[in-house]
């Protein structure tokens, strides 16, 4: 397989129409491995949001889909569920090129997408209300169950359609309009996908895409038609998007950072080294429930982090498209010198580098953004490398006594997404599970996520879910209605 040569021009979907920004301007993206442009992209406007914004709301109020219902959706989801199946190595390849992700990582992802469109197409003809008794039998009073109205969906660079997935198949199911923006560094796949979209029969407006950078982002968000908007990325930028959604009141969920502990205790198996190794060095460290805080045992302190340490020696980094590669790049280049100034904090925070730390540029590495999997140990849990967001392959070992230890070592974090726990002890197990205070706790596995079950995060990790039926409520609205049925009439000021 090969990284592609030429440069590919990209455009904006507004409408169902394929077009340029209203300004003309465009930007690069950047091959991590490669270091060459391999895509040239649309820089959108206010203006391009605008239109985007109300050919979302035009579909919804005066199109088509507005008034199909939930079987009529189903099919279309169903429809794009076999595109995104028939379409999954093509996507895969674009999505790979823009971040540098192990090609068979977003092969396997963009397979599982396309049962996420055919689960979730399954639910849009089940979104009913209820009767309820009320006091009187003068009424009958029941729900609607309504799409919340045009969503914004503001994405990030490590795993764009997968995430896109997330929102869009529930907010479909509901019926929800959307308008789109990728990531700058990672435009191409989204598009891509909104070839397939059309493909499979969805009206115009539907479904819309606009590229650029935090000013369309922006627009976005404060566009005063937008009802809810669907954000993954940093904290950060999560409470910007919320403060600027609060001035129109739009509904938003937000799946945000995280510095998940990765908890092993003394009777765990030899598997939670390869649960180590794989939350945290896996897609280069560049997910959101990166295990990159691993918490053991002091009785096995020594033991695990010779093991990881092993493991990490052994990986192999390289291109993202050969099947040998363990690691690819960093996805562009400030990440990656984010990425190289962390291991720099850890050193002067007294921390000790074990393994990896460097920028390798040797066997065949120089034109990419690399950087070797690093053990960092000697760690105290208020350092700066335990408590805030790396977002690359820096894992920091620190120690624990006992279960009371774990815990509020575990806890002691602004962020609340995910852990995972190591032990046999089955009782332990389900203790730990209640007492972290996080999203999703995974026992003797990790990094572990389906379309069939909610994942979202607590604290400064995001507020609402993503996937499985729960996420159905975060694109709908409920309407009650009250019907008299007696005739009679009554004081007209007073509450009956």
């Amino acid at each position: 397989m090969q990284h592609p040569t030429d440069v590919r021009a990209e455009q904006l979907l507004i409408d169902g129409a394929w077009r340029g920004a209203e300004s003309g301007q465009t930007f690069e993206s950047v091959d991590p491995f490669t270091g060459r442009v391999w895509a040239s992209v649309p820089l959108a406007s206010a203006s391009d949001v605008d239109t985007a914004v109300r050919a979302a709301r035009g579909a919804l109020d005066d199109g088509p889909w507005g008034r199909m219902t939930g079987v009529e959706r189903a099919g279309l989801m169903r429809r794009l569920a076999d595109l995104v199946a028939q379409n999954s190595e093509a996507l895969a390849l674009l999505e790979s090129t823009d971040n540098g992700k192990l090609y068979r990582e977003s092969l396997a992802q963009c397979r599982r997408l396309a049962e996420a469109y055919d689960y979730f197409a399954g639910a849009a003809d089940k979104l009913h209300g209820t009767t309820i008794p009320g006091d009187s039998t003068d009424y009958l009073i029941y729900t609607v169950k309504e799409p919340i109205g045009v969503v914004g969906v503001i994405l990030p660079w490590n795993s764009p359609l997968s995430l896109l997935g997330y929102k869009l198949a529930p907010g479909l199911a509901a019926g929800c309009t959307f308008v789109v923006k990728p990531a700058e560094q990672t435009s191409s796949s989204t598009l891509a996908f909104g070839r397939l979209f059309e493909e499979a029969g969805f009206p115009p407006g539907v479904f819309n895409v606009v590229t650029g950078a935090g000013e369309v982002g922006q627009a976005l968000v404060r566009h005063p038609a937008v009802n809810k908007v669907a954000f993954t990325g940093s904290t950060e930028t999560g409470i910007a998007i919320m403060k600027d959604a609060a001035d129109h009141l739009a509904k938003v969920s937000l799946e945000l950072g995280g510095k998940s502990p990765n908890i092993v205790f003394d009777d765990a198996d030899d598997g939670a080294v390869d649960g180590i190794v794989a939350g945290i060095f896996a897609a280069s460290g560049q997910t959101c429930v990166a295990g990159s805080r691993l918490l053991v045992q002091s009785s096995a302190y020594d033991r695990v982090v010779e093991q990881v340490i092993a493991r990490a020696g052994r990986l192999r980094l390289g291109d993202p498209f050969l099947p040998e590669t363990d690691m690819g790049p960093i996805a562009f280049r400030e990440q990656r010198d984010k990425v190289l100034s962390y291991v720099k904090i850890a050193q002067d925070e007294g921390a000790v580098i074990s393994y990896g730390g460097r920028a390798p540029t040797g066997g065949g590495l120089s034109g990419g953004l690399f950087v070797e999997p690093t053990v960092i140990t000697n760690v105290d849990n208020q350092m700066r490398i335990a408590q805030e967001e790396i977002f690359g392959p820096v894992l920091s070992v620190l120690r624990f006594d006992d279960e009371d230890d774990a815990v509020a070592t575990a806890n002691a974090s602004r962020y609340g997404l995910a852990a995972g726990v190591w032990t046999r002890d089955i009782r332990r197990a389900h203790r730990m599970v209640r007492r972290l205070n996080v999203g999703t706790v995974w026992v003797n596995t990790y990094r572990a996520v389906s379309y069939h079950t909610p994942f979202g995060g607590f604290k400064m990790s995001g507020n609402g879910v993503d996937n499985g039926l729960e996420s159905l409520a975060e694109y709908t609205r409920v309407k009650a209605a009250w019907v008299e049925l007696s005739g009679a009439s009554g004081d007209p000021f007073v509450l009956r």
